[in-house]
């Protein structure tokens, strides 16, 4: 996506050889333009999936799935890092998410209300990188028995593997963009 692939170029940062920062216009500061552009890029990629409901992570996952959904007409659905009172325990679908930028694990949580067994689910997130997040949430999607139809990466970190680390998993994984090196500083992207 060439759109997505000028703007990583153009206002990411490289933190180090493992993190870009890209707060400008994904995942603190939004720009709807470009998010409206990944949606419709997401919905021509996967329009003929028979995709009934779409699931991301909180917090940055969230623009690029509503819009997606927009497109989709379909409910997104995303996971809570945190059990939130208004969910019973008995209520809850849960998996674990090891976040490497925080350095924490996360349970992360959906209502079982939100996801049935006959749900065909399209995983989106921002990020691919070790593969935890998305790991997560095909654990969910698996747990009552609903079908992981794919999932859809704004920005892979293809040199962190975490591709090859849900090769098990057997579901088809596609990238609007990947970054294939962040050495000396510099963002290189296929």
């Amino acid at each position: 996506m060439k759109l997505l692939k000028e703007r990583i170029l153009s206002e990411g940062k490289v933190i180090n050889n493992s993190i870009l920062k890209v707060d400008s216009f994904l995942n603190h500061q939004i720009d709807p333009v470009l998010m409206n552009e990944i949606g419709k890029e997401i919905y021509t990629r996967f329009k003929d999936y028979n995709i009934t409901k779409i699931l991301t992570i909180e917090a940055s996952g969230i623009a690029c799935a509503v819009f997606a959904g927009y497109h989709f007409k379909l409910p997104v659905v995303f996971a809570k890092k945190q059990s939130p009172s208004t969910i019973s325990k008995d209520n809850m679908l849960t998996g674990s998410v090891f976040s490497f930028t925080k350095n924490k694990e996360y349970e992360i949580v959906v209502a079982k209300d939100f996801i049935k067994a006959n749900d065909r689910v399209l995983i989106i997130d921002d990020f691919l990188a070790h593969g935890n997040a998305l790991r997560g949430l095909y654990e969910i999607v698996k747990s009552v028995n609903a079908e992981v139809v794919a999932a859809a990466i704004v920005i892979e970190k293809s040199f962190q593997l975490g591709r090859e680390k849900l090769m098990d998993l057997n579901i088809e994984i596609q990238s609007l963009s990947k970054i294939i090196s962040l050495d000396n500083n510099t963002i290189t992207i296929n």
